[in-house]
Formats: C-alpha cells, structure tokens, sequence
C-alpha cells in the first residue's frame, strides 16, 4: 500500500451531522450513539419507548363511529 493510501490518523474530517445536545441528558452527542452521548442515554431512552412512556396519544372520532353504524 502507497503512503497515499492510507488513512491518516488525526486528521481533521467534516462530520456527518452537526453536534446536537444529547436528548437524554444535554450533553454532546458523539457520532457512535448519534443523537445520545453514550451507550447508556441510549439504553434509557429505547426503555422508555418499549415500556410505553412515549406513548401517542389517541382521541377517537365519535362523529366516524356513529357514521358507520
């Protein structure tokens, strides 16, 4: 492999995205658990959602019920 070829090591790339605070705690973010700053913000937010915490809230129509009867 030509020195050309690698990667050079430190040097300054463009990030992907723009650093966002962390949803979880406010912190920056960081690129491996975009938009968390770390593994565990992740964690507590996916256990938010699977335990229903996020939930979307729903009013039914009365005026679709009683149309279709």
């Amino acid at each position: 492999m030509a020195d050309d070829d690698r990667i050079k090591v430190g040097a300054k790339i463009e990030p992907l995205r723009k650093t966002r605070a962390c949803a979880e705690c406010g912190r920056p973010s960081v690129r491996e658990h975009y938009p968390f700053c770390s593994d565990r913000c992740r964690s507590l937010d996916l256990s938010r959602w699977l335990n229903g915490a996020y939930a979307i809230p729903v009013a039914e129509d009365e005026t679709k019920a009683s149309d279709e009867e």
